[in-house]
């Protein structure tokens, strides 16, 4: 009888609402308000979007950080989705990787302003007469500034799966779905925060130009902390640049609270290691939905629901035509002919439309000239990202070391990855007109202030993921001083440094187009490379530079990868991946 009222009394503990069930529900009802709001928001009719005028009165910045928020993260939602499938694709695949990487790389390279002059147009006529597809551009605008970097930390995570796990994997015959979800999301979810957390910070930099949409003759300036900036910096009003910052640092802080240092706490346990785990502290929210009964209760059918679709043992193999091995070998040979003719015609075509978009207004002058710019830009990447990469690293791996050091550190790194270039523009003006500086040498910084994260976003995550058993056998050993960062850490870290090194060296191309040409007021600096090359054509509406301008950059981000990072991400695949 005892026994019966103590479990009587256990459950009805278990079902009765306590104090952190009201914070939660609190937090659960004010995070869908807002998104219903936004969402309400972003359907209105275009005319009066058209019309609206952007209010640099600090009170207007609360309802901006939401639209601009909910932008960001509709973005990174697609983000996800791209990573989890087109990197999959790539790395399950050596006939799929072998172009789908380069295509990659050709996106990457392709700058944000490239993307909206040909996307808005199709976006505005999924939904003619609302605000919906000017609202669809500036997303996909965002998300061409997040994903690439999430596709290619996935895509690395997948190639470097220790052995030992695979062959565990196919032991225990998982399912290709199975292994998906119980192999190989939790290796990659580590690295894959820390690149989404750099996704959301590096938004930040090109949030002014995704929040200014152009349709022929008519422009329409979404509502956002972009445009705000935007606006604030073509009147040069510094106390507006204030707020704005201001209001960026409470939306950063935010989620940061709510969403990546929770994620960050929840993703160590997914580390590859054979001992004890380093402790990690704690994250105030998980605490209290770890203590509200009813989200508890209302979250095991969530709980459920996902872990019986992520174990289902989905296979076509029953369906599977049994051959013999000739059959086998002129089934793939079909199909790489099948294949790569469909790509050859693809290319042969997008060629063919390239040469009718040029033929005609852009001479081989012009060519010759936007390649001699662009390897002025490139002579600034290499030389900026190499000196990131010396500054960067040792901090990286210093912070990714100590968990406790990189729970607090997150946030500042947050905040100072999503810092603008554009906010340091009157700073960068005044600075060269003062001393009478050289603007090709001292505007390149801006280039890389925005892109130097990547660097140390993946070296955290590359630091925090070294198997603690490792580091134990390096101290065991003795080994110290310059042999443990050669011997232990460096190639511990190598391959998500290729990925930051990867994926920084593309944001800087992107970058240049911002950097290259700064305009403060009526001031105008401008230093000679592709980046200004591309803005200059942008403004003056210029189409066929544009396209060559874009064309001659996607050229030097695939050879440059092709000839340097892709050797380098085999050679840590090979040589570097944990066995």
């Amino acid at each position: 009888m005892t026994e019966i009222s103590t479990i009587s009394v256990a459950r009805r503990e278990r079902l009765t609402p306590s104090p952190w069930d009201g914070i939660a529900l609190c937090l659960v009802a004010g995070t869908l308000a807002l998104i219903v709001y936004g969402a309400q928001q972003m359907g209105a009719p275009l005319a009066s979007a058209a019309k609206a005028q952007i209010s640099l009165s600090p009170w207007a910045l609360p309802e901006y950080a939401l639209r601009t928020t909910l932008r960001m993260f509709a973005a990174l939602g697609a983000s996800l989705l791209f990573t989890f499938t087109y990197a999959t694709a790539a790395a399950k695949s050596r006939r799929a990787g072998a172009v789908l990487i380069p295509i990659l790389d050709v996106l990457q390279s392709v700058p944000v302003l490239g993307f909206l002059s040909f996307t808005v147009v199709g976006f505005m006529a999924l939904f003619p007469g609302s605000v919906a597809g000017a609202e669809c551009a500036a997303i996909f605008a965002i998300f061409t500034a997040q994903a690439w970097n999430m596709a290619f930390s996935f895509y690395q995570s997948l190639r470097t799966i220790p052995s030992d796990l695979d062959e565990a994997s196919r032991a225990f015959r998982l399912s290709g779905w199975q292994r998906f979800w119980r192999l190989e999301v939790p290796f990659a979810m580590p690295a894959l925060v820390w690149n989404m957390m750099m996704s959301m910070s590096g938004s930040w930099f090109f949030i002014v130009a995704s929040e200014a949409i152009s349709v022929g003759n008519t422009t329409i300036t979404l509502p956002g902390i972009g445009s705000y900036v935007a606006l604030a910096i073509e009147r040069r009003d510094l106390a507006a640049v204030f707020y704005a910052v201001g209001a960026m640092l409470v939306v950063i802080l935010a989620y940061d609270q709510l969403l990546f240092r929770p994620l960050v706490a929840w993703a160590q346990k997914f580390r590859f290691e054979q001992t004890m785990g380093q402790d990690v502290p704690g994250v105030w929210l998980l605490r209290v939905l770890n203590r509200a009964r009813l989200v508890q209760l209302a979250l095991i059918p969530v709980q459920a629901g996902f872990t019986s679709v992520a174990h289902a043992p989905l296979t076509l193999g029953r369906w599977r035509w049994r051959r013999s091995a000739a059959q086998k070998r002129w089934a793939s040979l079909l199909w790489g002919v099948v294949w790569w003719s469909v790509w050859g015609l693809v290319g042969a075509y997008g060629l063919y439309a390239l040469y009718g978009e040029l033929a005609g207004r852009v001479d081989l002058v012009e060519v010759l000239t936007a390649f001699n710019l662009g390897l002025m830009t490139m002579i600034r990447v290499i030389v900026l990202v190499a000196l990131a990469s010396l500054v960067w690293v040792p901090i990286g791996v210093w912070i990714g070391l100590r968990p406790r050091l990189a729970m607090r550190l997150q946030l500042i790194a947050q905040i100072l990855a999503a810092f603008p270039a554009n906010l340091l523009f009157p700073v960068a003006v005044v600075g060269i007109l003062h001393f009478q500086l050289n603007p090709n040498i001292w505007l390149s910084p801006l280039m890389i202030l925005g892109t130097q994260w990547y660097i140390l976003f993946n070296v955290i995550a590359g630091a925090s993921a070294f198997p603690n058993d490792l580091r134990d056998a390096a101290a065991n050993f003795r080994v110290g001083g310059r042999h443990w960062w050669f011997k232990v850490m460096l190639p511990g870290i190598f391959p998500y440094f290729i990925t930051g090194g990867l994926t920084a060296t593309g944001g800087s191309w992107n970058a240049s187009i911002v950097a290259e040409l700064v305009v403060w007021g009526n001031t105008r600096l401008e230093a000679n490379g592709l980046g200004s090359y591309i803005a200059k054509a942008t403004v003056a509406g210029d189409y066929p530079r544009i396209i060559l301008g874009v064309m001659v950059m996607a050229v030097f981000v695939t050879v440059f990868n092709r000839l340097v990072w892709r050797p380098l991400h085999n050679f840590a695949e090979r040589r570097l991946r944990m066995i």
